[in-house]
Protein backbone atom coordinates (compact mmCIF):
# COMPACT_ATOMS: atom_id res chain seq x y z
CA UNK A 1 0.00 0.00 0.00
CA UNK A 2 1.23 3.42 -0.86
CA UNK A 3 2.16 5.76 1.85
CA UNK A 4 1.36 9.05 1.36
CA UNK A 5 2.32 12.26 3.90
CA UNK A 6 0.79 14.92 4.51
CA UNK A 7 3.11 17.61 5.15
CA UNK A 8 1.31 21.01 6.67
CA UNK A 9 2.97 23.79 8.49
CA UNK A 10 1.01 25.13 11.17
CA UNK A 11 3.04 27.73 13.03
CA UNK A 12 0.34 28.89 15.87
CA UNK A 13 -1.77 27.59 14.59
CA UNK A 14 -3.62 26.05 17.83
CA UNK A 15 -7.54 27.54 17.03
CA UNK A 16 -7.32 24.97 14.02
CA UNK A 17 -5.02 22.22 14.46
CA UNK A 18 -7.06 20.13 16.67
CA UNK A 19 -10.22 20.33 14.63
CA UNK A 20 -7.79 19.41 11.43
CA UNK A 21 -6.45 16.48 12.73
CA UNK A 22 -9.64 15.11 14.46
CA UNK A 23 -10.97 15.43 10.68
CA UNK A 24 -8.45 14.07 8.77
CA UNK A 25 -7.59 11.08 11.25
CA UNK A 26 -11.38 10.20 12.19
CA UNK A 27 -13.03 11.09 9.18
CA UNK A 28 -10.87 11.41 5.81
CA UNK A 29 -8.07 8.97 6.18
CA UNK A 30 -10.23 5.63 6.62
CA UNK A 31 -12.20 6.32 3.09
CA UNK A 32 -8.50 6.32 1.74
CA UNK A 33 -6.88 3.53 -0.03
CA UNK A 34 -3.36 4.50 1.14
CA UNK A 35 -1.02 4.61 3.92
CA UNK A 36 -2.12 8.60 5.40
CA UNK A 37 0.03 9.91 7.63
CA UNK A 38 0.34 13.14 8.89
CA UNK A 39 3.18 15.59 9.53
CA UNK A 40 2.78 18.83 11.09
CA UNK A 41 5.67 20.92 10.65
CA UNK A 42 5.93 23.38 13.57
CA UNK A 43 8.39 25.90 14.92
CA UNK A 44 7.94 26.84 18.25
CA UNK A 45 4.76 28.25 18.72
CA UNK A 46 3.77 29.76 21.28
CA UNK A 47 0.02 29.33 21.90
CA UNK A 48 -0.39 25.91 22.19
CA UNK A 49 -0.06 24.54 18.64
CA UNK A 50 2.97 22.18 19.51
CA UNK A 51 1.07 20.79 22.91
CA UNK A 52 -2.12 19.74 20.76
CA UNK A 53 -0.11 17.89 17.85
CA UNK A 54 2.11 16.07 20.49
CA UNK A 55 -0.83 15.19 22.60
CA UNK A 56 -2.54 13.98 19.15
CA UNK A 57 0.36 12.00 18.52
CA UNK A 58 0.16 9.70 21.21
CA UNK A 59 -3.31 9.07 20.02
CA UNK A 60 -3.07 8.43 16.51
CA UNK A 61 0.43 6.62 15.65
CA UNK A 62 0.15 8.57 11.70
CA UNK A 63 0.20 11.83 13.38
CA UNK A 64 4.07 13.22 13.78
CA UNK A 65 5.10 16.82 14.75
CA UNK A 66 8.52 18.25 13.29
CA UNK A 67 10.35 21.34 14.75
CA UNK A 68 11.92 23.35 11.88
CA UNK A 69 15.38 24.85 12.10
CA UNK A 70 14.63 27.59 9.78
CA UNK A 71 12.00 29.93 9.73
CA UNK A 72 9.46 30.92 6.53
CA UNK A 73 7.00 28.96 4.77
CA UNK A 74 9.18 27.64 2.42
CA UNK A 75 11.44 25.81 4.70
CA UNK A 76 8.76 24.48 6.83
CA UNK A 77 7.96 22.49 3.65
CA UNK A 78 11.22 21.24 2.84
CA UNK A 79 12.06 20.12 6.13
CA UNK A 80 8.88 18.28 5.71
CA UNK A 81 9.46 16.77 2.83
CA UNK A 82 13.08 15.88 3.61
CA UNK A 83 11.78 14.16 6.81
CA UNK A 84 8.62 12.46 4.98
CA UNK A 85 10.85 10.69 2.22
CA UNK A 86 13.71 9.71 4.50
CA UNK A 87 12.43 8.83 7.52
CA UNK A 88 8.44 8.59 6.82
CA UNK A 89 9.74 6.31 3.83
CA UNK A 90 6.57 8.43 1.55
CA UNK A 91 5.85 7.69 -1.60
CA UNK A 92 4.02 10.70 -2.48
CA UNK A 93 3.72 13.98 -0.18
CA UNK A 94 0.66 16.28 -0.19
CA UNK A 95 1.57 20.20 0.36
CA UNK A 96 -1.63 21.27 2.45
CA UNK A 97 -2.75 24.56 4.91
CA UNK A 98 -3.83 23.78 8.76
CA UNK A 99 -6.27 26.93 8.37
CA UNK A 100 -9.13 24.94 6.42
CA UNK A 101 -8.28 26.87 3.76
CA UNK A 102 -8.01 23.43 1.47
CA UNK A 103 -10.75 21.47 2.80
CA UNK A 104 -9.90 17.78 4.24
CA UNK A 105 -12.70 16.65 1.86
CA UNK A 106 -10.27 17.08 -1.20
CA UNK A 107 -7.79 14.56 0.12
CA UNK A 108 -9.62 11.73 -1.14
CA UNK A 109 -9.69 12.72 -4.46
CA UNK A 110 -6.35 14.16 -4.70
CA UNK A 111 -4.89 11.04 -3.37
CA UNK A 112 -7.20 9.21 -6.06
CA UNK A 113 -6.06 10.91 -8.71
CA UNK A 114 -2.59 9.95 -7.33
CA UNK A 115 -3.11 6.21 -7.25
CA UNK A 116 -4.79 6.12 -10.77
CA UNK A 117 -1.32 6.87 -12.05
CA UNK A 118 -0.82 10.85 -11.61
CA UNK A 119 2.76 11.69 -10.63
CA UNK A 120 1.83 15.34 -9.53
CA UNK A 121 -1.77 15.93 -8.47
CA UNK A 122 -2.94 20.06 -8.17
CA UNK A 123 -5.86 21.27 -7.02
CA UNK A 124 -7.67 23.38 -8.93
CA UNK A 125 -9.86 26.08 -8.33
CA UNK A 126 -10.36 27.16 -11.60
CA UNK A 127 -11.32 23.92 -13.59
CA UNK A 128 -14.79 22.79 -13.70
CA UNK A 129 -15.80 22.17 -9.69
CA UNK A 130 -13.26 24.21 -8.33
CA UNK A 131 -13.89 27.82 -7.15
CA UNK A 132 -12.45 30.59 -4.70
CA UNK A 133 -14.70 31.63 -1.73
CA UNK A 134 -18.25 33.43 -2.33
CA UNK A 135 -17.62 36.49 0.44
CA UNK A 136 -14.04 37.02 -1.57
CA UNK A 137 -14.71 41.02 -2.47
CA UNK A 138 -14.64 41.42 -6.39
CA UNK A 139 -11.15 43.03 -6.02
CA UNK A 140 -9.36 39.84 -4.72
CA UNK A 141 -11.11 37.56 -6.98
CA UNK A 142 -9.73 40.00 -9.70
CA UNK A 143 -6.47 39.69 -8.51
CA UNK A 144 -6.61 35.65 -7.58
CA UNK A 145 -7.57 35.34 -11.16
CA UNK A 146 -5.50 37.80 -13.14
CA UNK A 147 -2.63 36.90 -10.98
CA UNK A 148 -2.89 33.29 -11.67
CA UNK A 149 -3.15 34.15 -15.45
CA UNK A 150 -0.38 35.96 -15.45
CA UNK A 151 2.35 33.21 -14.01
CA UNK A 152 0.65 30.85 -17.17
CA UNK A 153 1.55 33.26 -19.11
CA UNK A 154 5.19 34.16 -18.79
CA UNK A 155 5.38 30.55 -18.39
CA UNK A 156 3.45 29.53 -21.17
CA UNK A 157 1.97 26.68 -19.52
CA UNK A 158 -2.01 26.71 -20.43
CA UNK A 159 -2.39 23.48 -19.62
CA UNK A 160 -2.60 23.62 -16.04
CA UNK A 161 -4.95 26.56 -14.90
CA UNK A 162 -4.47 26.75 -11.70
CA UNK A 163 -0.31 27.69 -10.91
CA UNK A 164 -0.72 29.40 -7.75
CA UNK A 165 -2.94 26.51 -5.79
CA UNK A 166 -0.96 25.75 -2.66
CA UNK A 167 -2.72 22.27 -2.47
CA UNK A 168 -0.57 19.50 -4.26
CA UNK A 169 0.28 16.16 -4.62
CA UNK A 170 3.84 14.99 -5.58
CA UNK A 171 5.22 11.60 -6.21
CA UNK A 172 8.65 10.80 -4.61
CA UNK A 173 10.21 9.01 -7.13
CA UNK A 174 11.19 10.20 -10.57
CA UNK A 175 9.63 13.99 -9.48
CA UNK A 176 10.56 14.93 -5.85
CA UNK A 177 13.52 13.24 -5.69
CA UNK A 178 14.93 15.08 -8.59
CA UNK A 179 14.81 18.10 -7.00
CA UNK A 180 17.68 19.65 -4.57
CA UNK A 181 14.45 21.08 -1.99
CA UNK A 182 17.46 23.50 -0.67
CA UNK A 183 18.05 25.46 -3.33
CA UNK A 184 14.04 26.38 -4.70
CA UNK A 185 13.85 30.41 -4.71
CA UNK A 186 12.73 32.39 -2.21
CA UNK A 187 12.27 29.64 0.59
CA UNK A 188 11.50 32.20 2.73
CA UNK A 189 8.55 33.73 1.33
CA UNK A 190 5.22 32.31 -0.78
CA UNK A 191 6.80 32.49 -4.20
CA UNK A 192 8.98 29.43 -3.69
CA UNK A 193 5.87 27.87 -4.48
CA UNK A 194 5.69 28.84 -8.05
CA UNK A 195 9.76 27.39 -7.78
CA UNK A 196 8.73 23.86 -6.69
CA UNK A 197 5.24 23.77 -8.87
CA UNK A 198 7.59 24.95 -12.39
CA UNK A 199 10.18 21.58 -11.30
CA UNK A 200 7.87 19.52 -10.42
CA UNK A 201 5.34 20.01 -13.44
CA UNK A 202 9.19 19.63 -15.54
CA UNK A 203 9.85 15.79 -13.87
CA UNK A 204 6.32 14.59 -13.89
CA UNK A 205 5.32 12.81 -16.69
CA UNK A 206 1.58 12.59 -15.76
CA UNK A 207 0.14 16.17 -14.34
CA UNK A 208 -4.02 16.15 -13.30
CA UNK A 209 -5.64 18.90 -12.15
CA UNK A 210 -8.24 17.79 -9.48
CA UNK A 211 -11.74 20.76 -8.67
CA UNK A 212 -10.81 22.66 -5.08
CA UNK A 213 -13.35 24.22 -3.29
CA UNK A 214 -10.86 26.90 -2.06
CA UNK A 215 -12.31 28.15 1.75
CA UNK A 216 -11.49 31.41 3.73
CA UNK A 217 -9.45 30.93 6.77
CA UNK A 218 -12.09 30.22 9.80
CA UNK A 219 -9.65 31.64 12.17
CA UNK A 220 -7.26 35.17 12.05
CA UNK A 221 -6.39 36.51 8.45
CA UNK A 222 -4.59 34.73 5.65
CA UNK A 223 -0.59 35.66 6.03
CA UNK A 224 -0.26 36.61 1.99
CA UNK A 225 -0.02 40.56 0.97
CA UNK A 226 1.30 42.48 -1.88
CA UNK A 227 4.33 42.30 -1.14
CA UNK A 228 4.44 38.42 -1.12
CA UNK A 229 2.10 39.01 -4.68
CA UNK A 230 5.08 40.98 -5.97
CA UNK A 231 7.98 38.50 -4.96
CA UNK A 232 5.71 35.31 -6.80
CA UNK A 233 5.25 37.59 -10.59
CA UNK A 234 9.16 38.45 -9.68
CA UNK A 235 9.90 34.91 -9.33
CA UNK A 236 7.57 33.40 -12.24
CA UNK A 237 9.39 36.45 -15.03
CA UNK A 238 12.75 34.82 -13.73
CA UNK A 239 11.48 31.30 -14.41
CA UNK A 240 9.57 32.16 -17.73
CA UNK A 241 12.94 33.70 -18.89
CA UNK A 242 15.25 30.61 -17.69
CA UNK A 243 12.65 28.16 -19.55
CA UNK A 244 13.01 30.14 -22.84
CA UNK A 245 16.72 30.21 -22.78
CA UNK A 246 16.92 26.91 -24.34
CA UNK A 247 14.81 27.84 -26.65
CA UNK A 248 16.50 31.18 -27.65
CA UNK A 249 20.38 29.50 -28.07
CA UNK A 250 18.41 26.70 -29.99
CA UNK A 251 17.32 29.64 -32.25
CA UNK A 252 20.73 31.29 -32.20
CA UNK A 253 22.28 27.59 -33.58
CA UNK A 254 19.59 27.35 -35.98
CA UNK A 255 20.36 30.86 -37.52
CA UNK A 256 24.03 29.74 -37.75
CA UNK A 257 22.48 26.57 -39.80
CA UNK A 258 20.46 28.22 -41.59
CA UNK A 259 23.79 30.51 -43.01
CA UNK A 260 25.08 27.54 -43.66
CA UNK A 261 22.46 26.23 -45.37
CA UNK A 262 21.65 29.41 -47.28
CA UNK A 263 24.77 30.03 -48.89
CA UNK A 264 25.94 26.50 -49.42
CA UNK A 265 22.97 26.61 -51.63
CA UNK A 266 23.56 29.83 -53.47
CA UNK A 267 26.61 27.87 -54.73
CA UNK A 268 25.23 24.82 -55.50
CA UNK A 269 23.02 26.58 -57.29
CA UNK A 270 25.28 29.04 -59.11
CA UNK A 271 27.28 25.57 -60.27
CA UNK A 272 24.10 24.11 -61.83
CA UNK A 273 23.92 21.14 -59.46
CA UNK A 274 20.83 18.78 -59.68
CA UNK A 275 17.88 20.34 -57.66
CA UNK A 276 17.90 17.15 -55.18
CA UNK A 277 21.65 17.96 -54.25
CA UNK A 278 20.97 21.79 -54.04
CA UNK A 279 18.28 21.41 -51.56
CA UNK A 280 19.75 18.45 -49.41
CA UNK A 281 23.80 18.65 -49.07
CA UNK A 282 22.88 22.25 -47.12
CA UNK A 283 20.76 20.97 -45.13
CA UNK A 284 23.32 17.91 -44.03
CA UNK A 285 26.00 20.67 -43.39
CA UNK A 286 23.44 22.15 -40.89
CA UNK A 287 22.71 19.10 -39.50
CA UNK A 288 26.60 19.48 -38.61
CA UNK A 289 26.65 22.36 -37.22
CA UNK A 290 23.68 22.17 -35.39
CA UNK A 291 24.61 19.08 -33.71
CA UNK A 292 28.12 20.30 -32.86
CA UNK A 293 27.00 23.65 -31.33
CA UNK A 294 23.79 22.54 -29.41
CA UNK A 295 25.53 19.85 -27.56
CA UNK A 296 28.10 22.47 -26.70
CA UNK A 297 25.93 25.14 -25.83
CA UNK A 298 22.20 24.72 -26.06
CA UNK A 299 22.06 21.47 -24.39
CA UNK A 300 24.91 21.21 -22.31
CA UNK A 301 23.65 20.42 -18.90
CA UNK A 302 22.50 17.56 -21.14
CA UNK A 303 26.04 17.34 -23.21
CA UNK A 304 27.09 13.92 -24.80
CA UNK A 305 30.25 13.26 -24.33
CA UNK A 306 33.13 10.48 -25.28
CA UNK A 307 33.76 9.57 -28.78
CA UNK A 308 31.85 6.64 -29.32
CA UNK A 309 28.67 7.82 -27.90
CA UNK A 310 29.20 11.13 -29.16
CA UNK A 311 29.76 8.60 -33.08
CA UNK A 312 26.30 6.95 -32.08
CA UNK A 313 24.09 9.98 -31.31
CA UNK A 314 25.70 12.54 -34.29
CA UNK A 315 24.41 8.96 -36.57
CA UNK A 316 20.79 9.23 -34.46
CA UNK A 317 21.09 12.82 -35.00
CA UNK A 318 21.60 12.29 -38.53
CA UNK A 319 18.65 9.69 -38.99
CA UNK A 320 16.21 12.19 -36.99
CA UNK A 321 17.34 15.22 -39.15
CA UNK A 322 16.54 12.77 -42.15
CA UNK A 323 12.80 13.97 -41.76
CA UNK A 324 14.40 17.79 -41.81
CA UNK A 325 16.00 16.89 -45.01
CA UNK A 326 13.09 15.54 -46.56
CA UNK A 327 10.80 18.36 -45.72
CA UNK A 328 13.41 20.94 -47.28
CA UNK A 329 14.23 18.66 -50.39
CA UNK A 330 10.60 18.21 -50.75
CA UNK A 331 9.38 21.32 -49.99
CA UNK A 332 12.34 23.07 -52.19
CA UNK A 333 11.32 21.36 -55.08
CA UNK A 334 7.84 22.06 -55.07
CA UNK A 335 8.77 25.75 -54.70
CA UNK A 336 11.15 25.29 -57.58
CA UNK A 337 8.52 24.10 -60.12
CA UNK A 338 5.99 26.88 -58.50
CA UNK A 339 8.45 29.60 -58.41
CA UNK A 340 11.45 29.22 -60.10
CA UNK A 341 15.36 28.73 -58.99
CA UNK A 342 15.43 32.47 -58.91
CA UNK A 343 13.19 32.32 -55.84
CA UNK A 344 15.34 29.98 -53.09
CA UNK A 345 16.53 32.48 -50.80
CA UNK A 346 13.37 33.84 -50.45
CA UNK A 347 11.48 30.38 -49.60
CA UNK A 348 14.22 28.74 -48.03
CA UNK A 349 13.60 31.22 -44.27
CA UNK A 350 9.76 30.15 -44.93
CA UNK A 351 10.62 26.09 -45.34
CA UNK A 352 13.35 26.74 -42.56
CA UNK A 353 11.31 29.11 -40.02
CA UNK A 354 7.56 26.99 -40.42
CA UNK A 355 8.23 23.37 -41.22
CA UNK A 356 12.14 22.34 -40.28
CA UNK A 357 12.72 24.40 -37.26
CA UNK A 358 9.70 22.99 -35.66
CA UNK A 359 10.62 19.40 -36.17
CA UNK A 360 14.26 20.04 -35.17
CA UNK A 361 12.85 21.12 -32.13
CA UNK A 362 10.66 18.34 -31.23
CA UNK A 363 13.37 15.27 -32.17
CA UNK A 364 16.08 17.59 -30.08
CA UNK A 365 13.89 17.84 -27.16
CA UNK A 366 12.44 13.97 -27.42
CA UNK A 367 14.86 11.77 -29.06
CA UNK A 368 18.73 13.40 -29.02
CA UNK A 369 18.48 15.03 -25.37
CA UNK A 370 15.33 14.13 -24.08
CA UNK A 371 14.94 16.52 -22.04
CA UNK A 372 10.97 16.06 -22.29
CA UNK A 373 9.14 13.17 -21.40
CA UNK A 374 5.96 11.87 -23.42
CA UNK A 375 2.55 11.16 -20.56
CA UNK A 376 3.39 7.57 -22.18
CA UNK A 377 6.97 7.33 -21.96
CA UNK A 378 8.95 5.34 -18.75
CA UNK A 379 11.35 7.35 -16.56
CA UNK A 380 14.89 6.14 -17.15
Amino acid sequence: MDKVVIVMPAWNEAENIKAMIEELTESEFPKINADMQLLIVDNHSSDGTTEIVEKASKIHNNVHILQQDKSGLGWAYVRGMQFATRELKADAVMEMDADFQHPPRFVKPMVDAYLGGAEYVIGSRYIKGGSVPKEWAASRRAVSFFGNLFIRTVLLNFKIHDLTTGFRLTKVKGVLDKIDLEKLRDLDRFAYKVDLLYQSLKNSSKTVEVPLEFASRTKEKSKFNWKEMVSTFELAVILGIKDKQRFIKFGTVGFVGYLINAITLKILTAAGSPNWIAWSLPVELSIISNFILNNAWTFKSEKITGLVTLIKKFLTFNGTSLGALLIQTVAGIVSDKVLGTGARQITLPFIIVFLVLPFNYLMYNLVIWKTWKLPWAKKS
